[in-house]
């Protein structure tokens, strides 16, 4: 297990963890949650021993190998399938090894020869490059693409070749920092699904709530500088911490009584003889009692869309359009085409595809980024555009400040009035005033939301908008749009925008614009059809032996019978770790409640042995269920 005891560090003059206690048990895949700045991605490098905490210690076994994705991608030659295999260094060593004994020719010695076959064969060699081919195509990565060199991809592209290293990594703990921000939905689904899989101990930050949802059993928030462990999915979180910070404002409001009733018994009877020894003792009360301070959930960040002035019907027509781009030469690419399509007031369109099958095509050539190559496009007398491209933070000028940004296209509106908007974005002070080169992804992706909303769209066309948002803005852009007035078009691979923000969908695919009849659940299950029957037909129709066939037969009957094996072990691992997610709740609910100082009040005795003894049924509920679940996790690595 990973076990943090009294972790303390500073960066500069900052603390980031005093005194922080955290326990991982093997297996578990953990959320890792909290504000920017909070020390996420610093807790990764203590892992990877890259950093060393000023007090207390990290341990976890010494043997366990720790795979993560690299930040940077050399631009390098080496065909992109054989640099994803190179994130299996010790195959890598045994294959340069080999190479090595067998250049001696006749001296080469055959006993060790064998010997680095065997281990190869251990390594799983003969079947990584097929292994490595499918991890790419989940990735999104065309044949063509696996045979062309690293260097000839976007930054984009190349930390997707990062994180295919990461999973070609053979590991017992896995780290993956904000794994979903380069990945289009279709990726980030088959993600989710291949790391449901992994056995090992995963500890994953993500700012995407149904990533989390989907992956993790545990949530580890980073919350004033201390590591609050939770039972359960993002979604157990927030209630767990909505109860949490309900019950710790009463125990405050209660404090905030008390010492009331004891300030106003001072201010009667302190001046009187006969009250004088009583008041005293009631200072003396007052003094010694610690005051509460209210736990708070971060200050939570809203905005809202304004009412479009007015909604022509239909916004626009597209008549048999084809959509793509055309080169100086005039040669002509054809991405989507034959589009007939139909915008009308008030619809709110989600657009499904894979990466690269045309969907920002087709918005920017709406937006009129991109002029049709054959057919006609008719926008509605009165149609005001608010457009957010992927690549909408490149747009904005490093040197210049919110306010000027603002100002650009309300010239005439007084700077008090800017200020004020720009202030409900979260750029207070001197920040609206400071040039936004030095400014987070994040902040900058406000400012964008904040040019489109001030411009009051009645055609909202979003094209990934959240790629640098927090959860918090996540969550108020989310609000904000469902409230939006106007007509939406989305592409995004946040699963939570696009359900709680879309009434239906069109998909892209085949160089086609079609509706999709589902939701985001058909759309996974149409996904997985799809490659599935795309990697039978590539399949050869006709085994070359008899051989070939025997061991395909019996390696399908071996399937079958490791998967009869697993699933009882899989329900009851399911069923264990839903009783200890129950119990952990409980758990911190008695915790919470034993806090409180008044529970320690003599009136209050039979409370205090109800509570303790919760708390010691809840100790000897978990143990066995603990001990049980690490017997299931270790027979389902031995199938």
């Amino acid at each position: 297990m990973i076990r943090l005891q009294q972790l303390s560090l500073m960066r500069g003059t900052k603390p980031l963890f005093e005194q922080a206690d955290l326990t991982i048990n093997p297996g578990e895949k953990v959320g890792l949650i909290g504000a920017n700045g909070a020390g996420k991605s610093t807790l990764f490098a203590m892992l990877r021993d890259e950093l060393h905490p000023d007090g207390g210690s990290i341990d976890f076994p010494r043997q366990w190998r720790v795979a993560h994705v690299a930040q940077e991608t050399p631009a390098l030659d080496r065909l992109a399938i054989d640099y994803a295999i190179d994130g299996d260094a010790e195959l890598r060593r045994l294959e340069g090894e080999l190479a090595q004994v067998e250049a001696q020719g006749q001296q080469a010695d055959g006993h060790r020869i064998g010997e680095l076959h065997a281990k190869l064969a251990d390594a799983d060699a003969y079947t990584v490059r097929s292994r490595a081919e499918q991890l790419l195509a989940g990735l999104g990565f065309s044949e063509a693409q696996m045979m062309q060199p690293v260097a000839s991809f976007s930054g984009g592209w190349r930390m997707r070749l990062n994180l295919a290293q990461a999973l070609m990594c053979p590991s017992e703990l896995l780290l993956l920092d904000e794994p979903t921000n380069h990945l289009d939905l279709d990726a980030i689904l088959w993600l989710e699904d291949w790391l449901r899989r992994y056995a090992g101990t995963l500890l994953v930050i993500s700012h995407d709530r149904d990533f989390l949802d989907g992956l993790t059993n545990v949530i580890v928030h980073i919350d004033e500088r201390r590591l609050k462990r939770y039972g359960g999915n993002y979604s157990a979180f927030e209630r767990q911490r909505a109860a949490h910070l309900a019950l710790a404002q009463a125990m405050v409001e209660k404090q905030q009584r008390k010492r009331a009733h004891l300030q106003s018994f001072i201010d009667r009877f302190k001046a009187k003889a006969t009250k004088a020894k009583q008041a005293q003792s009631r200072i003396k009360a007052l003094a010694k009692m610690e005051e509460l301070a209210p736990l708070r959930a971060a200050a939570e960040f809203s905005f809202e869309f304004r009412e479009p002035e007015r909604a022509p019907n239909p916004l626009l027509v597209l008549d048999t359009v084809d959509a793509g781009y055309r080169s100086p030469e005039g040669d002509e690419k054809t991405i989507v085409r034959g589009i007939d399509f139909s915008l009308q007031s008030g619809q709110r369109i989600g657009l499904l595809g894979a990466n690269g099958a045309g969907k920002s095509t087709f918005i920017k050539t709406i937006a009129g980024d991109v002029s049709p190559l054959h057919g006609t496009a008719r926008l509605g007398k009165g149609l005001a555009i608010g457009y957010f491209a992927q690549h909408q933070l490149e747009m904005l000028r490093p040197d210049d400040s919110p306010l000027m940004h603002l100002m650009r296209i309300a010239p005439d509106v007084r700077e008090q009035e800017l200020r004020d908007f720009l202030g409900s974005f979260n750029f207070p002070g001197e920040m609206v005033k400071s040039p936004i080169a030095p400014f987070s992804g994040g902040e900058k992706a406000r400012l964008a939301l904040a040019l489109i909303v001030w411009q009051r769209p009645n055609l909202l066309l979003l094209d990934e908008p959240t790629n640098h948002l927090d959860l918090e803005t996540r969550e108020a852009l989310t609000e904000a749009l469902a409230q939006f007035d106007g007509t939406l078009l989305l592409v995004s691979h946040d699963r939570h925008l696009l359900r709680a923000t879309t009434d239906e969908f069109l998909i892209v695919a085949d160089g086609r614009l079609q509706p999709f009849d589902g939701d985001l659940d058909d759309y996974k299950e149409w996904l997985f059809k799809s490659r599935a029957a795309e990697a039978a037909s590539q399949a050869p129709s006709e085994t070359s032996t008899i051989d070939r066939k025997e061991q395909k037969r019996a390696e399908a009957q071996e399937r079958q019978r490791l998967s009869q094996q697993r699933k009882p072990l899989e329900k009851r691992l399911l069923k264990v770790e839903a009783d200890m997610a129950e119990l952990q709740e409980r758990q911190s609910v008695v915790e919470t409640a034993l806090a409180d100082s008044a529970i320690y009040e003599p009136e209050r005795k039979d409370a205090l042995k109800h509570l303790l003894a919760e708390q010691v049924k809840i100790r000897q509920a978990l143990e066995p269920l603990e001990a049980e679940w690490l017997e299931l996790q270790e027979a389902l690595e031995q199938l």
